[in-house]
């Protein structure tokens, strides 16, 4: 290519491809981890569970997620995002292929197996986070983090509206099988259009490479990693306890959505989904407009610290009085409108809290959310198991709620306390 023809920049750049198969990665990833969530109630029945066991269940690949977390962040910083994502959706798709064998093999080598699948998709958020601070604009992360963010929700959202028609037709291990596919077509697509850096992209232009650079992107790979400065960072353990309280809220829907539409409110396979789907509609169209709402009012001189305070504010408290007036809910329809607004609402928290990382430090964002994801798998991990007692020894989803509540709350205040938005780590 002629440098007259790289130094224009096309309508169409390559960030945008990254950025798109990235999204479709995250799609991908929750595809794989909302699958035993619509196939856990045809598992039960079969296999005999108790709602503590498929809270146990439910919680393996949260234990396998939260373990790699720090490793993610390691392997993206040290390898390469490009490579540890491509590598990580690999791994991951061939747990999800071997779940249902597994299953009917023993309830703790399906444990185990879940365990791995949690390891694989662990190492999706940081190398995405490396992906992004490489290849975009400073201007331009919120934007492209709630994109990729909702790509999760699109998941989530394609998971509930054809698992349970690809559950009844042709089984439950079928979901398995058919989600799990997909990983190994999108792995092809992907080391075939990304490139590590960007300077590196046999096609791009090279206004685009300025552009990025301009930014703040295309940074080198650090030759040390201050581990000390990264975990005496104040703010960082605040940003932790706040992705806690909301990955609470995220998992325990996540996993017990359908199963809440079901037993609650007596409905069959198909129409819990249908209920359950609703709530991440809205969250997904939410994430997008929350991103550009940051970056908007970044890009109109408010303090990078006021945007994502106000962000977490507006996302935690006002999704814990959706979610206690979820106690009252009489029908299936009030029960979805009031999940869809909760979820909708806390969009705005991860306006806040995803591209908080890349504030601090960008050339450490993906450590630094390693750290930080770590506290929000736990949420999983324990909240699982959580629900699943509650439920059981209750019969009632009340004082998950309300447990919900009380966690976002004390989530929303460490960030408004201790939280910035300040350049931390050089």
């Amino acid at each position: 290519m002629s440098e007259s023809l790289r130094a224009k920049r096309p309508f169409w750049q390559k960030r945008f491809t990254v950025l798109g198969l990235t999204f479709l990665a995250f799609i991908i990833c929750y595809l794989d981890r909302v699958n035993i969530s619509i196939a856990a109630v045809a598992m039960q029945e079969e296999l005999g569970w108790s709602e503590t066991t498929k809270g146990y269940v439910f919680s393996a690949f949260f234990w396998g997620y939260l373990a790699m977390q720090f490793g993610g962040g390691y392997l993206a910083n040290r390898f390469g995002g490009i490579k540890i994502l491509g590598l990580a959706v690999i791994f991951w798709s061939i747990f999800t292929v071997i779940t249902p064998w597994a299953a009917m093999v023993s309830l703790p080598a399906l444990l185990a197996v879940r365990f791995l699948m949690g390891i694989g998709e662990a190492g999706l958020p940081p190398s995405s986070f490396t992906v992004i601070g490489r290849w975009f604009p400073h201007q331009e992360r919120t934007r492209a983090f709630s994109l990729v963010s909702s790509g999760s929700i699109i998941g989530t959202i394609i998971a509930l509206l054809f698992g349970s028609r690809i559950v009844e037709n042709y089984g439950w291990e079928s979901i398995f099988y058919i989600f799990g596919a997909t990983g190994f077509v999108w792995a092809i697509l992907w080391f075939l259009f990304s490139r590590e850096h960007p300077e590196n992209h046999p096609t791009i232009s090279e206004a685009e490479i300025q552009h990025i650079k301009d930014g703040g992107g295309a940074t080198k790979k650090p030759d040390t990693i201050p581990w000390k400065q990264i975990f005496s960072t104040g703010p960082l353990w605040a940003l932790s306890a706040t992705a806690f309280a909301t990955s609470w809220v995220m998992y325990i829907f996540i996993s017990w959505l359908p199963s809440y539409f079901a037993h609650v409110h007596d409905l069959d396979l198909t129409g819990a989904g249908f209920y359950s789907l609703m709530p991440w509609l809205a969250m997904g169209i939410m994430l997008n407009v929350t991103g550009w709402i940051a970056d908007k009012m970044i890009e109109r001189g408010r303090s990078t610290t006021f945007v994502r305070k106000l962000m977490v504010a507006i996302g935690l408290l006002g999704a814990t009085v959706m979610i206690l007036f979820l106690r009252s809910a009489t029908s299936p329809e009030m029960a979805a409108l009031l999940m869809s607004a909760a979820l909708a609402i806390l969009s705005f928290t991860y306006a806040g809290i995803v591209p908080n990382c890349l504030d601090m430090s960008p050339r450490f964002g993906d450590i630094m959310y390693g750290v930080v994801n770590t506290f929000g798998t736990l949420a999983g991990a324990i909240g699982a198991v959580v629900t699943g007692y509650i439920v059981q020894k209750t019969g009632s989803y009340d004082l998950v709620f309300v447990t919900i509540a009380v966690i976002q709350v004390i989530g929303a205040g460490c960030f408004l306390i201790f939280g910035t938005g300040r350049k931390l780590i050089d």
